[in-house]
């Protein structure tokens, strides 16, 4: 059972790291083109503000990651492992958002996938040390 702990709990370091440095690329790439037209419907904003909580967000997401993986501040890193779902849940099912077929897979893939990070976040918090 700790074995699986553990993995679940890599999985969520690994998912979040991913995670946020694409976001975090797609921000810089967006930022540094000339006309700027980024649409992501599944977030609730557009525009220039897409773009700023796009950059800050994956920005709070990497250094929570970090510091988890460290050991420090692991509530960050849990608020933002419930972030991703909870957003990813607003934006692709309560929200008017549409899916090709491969991208109801994908989705359910990404959705399926932060709830499996968002349980290793838990597992990491609180954490004991050895005895």
């Amino acid at each position: 059972m700790a074995a699986l702990k553990s993995l679940v709990r890599i999985f969520s370091y690994l998912f979040h790291l991913v995670l946020t440095l694409f976001l975090l690329a797609v921000a810089a790439l967006a930022m540094a083109s000339p006309t700027v037209f980024l649409r992501l419907d599944m977030l609730p904003w557009t525009g220039p503000a897409l773009l700023r909580w796009l950059l800050l967000g994956s920005l709070f997401g990497l250094f929570s990651v970090v510091l988890a993986v460290a050991g420090k501040l692991r509530g960050l890193f849990l608020i933002w492992a419930l972030a991703v779902p909870a957003l990813m849940v607003k934006g692709y099912i309560f929200s008017g958002y549409r899916f090709t077929p491969r991208g109801a897979e994908l989705a359910a893939g990404l959705l399926a996938g932060s709830l499996i990070a968002f349980a290793g976040a838990c597992l990491q918090w609180p954490r004991r040390p050895p005895q």
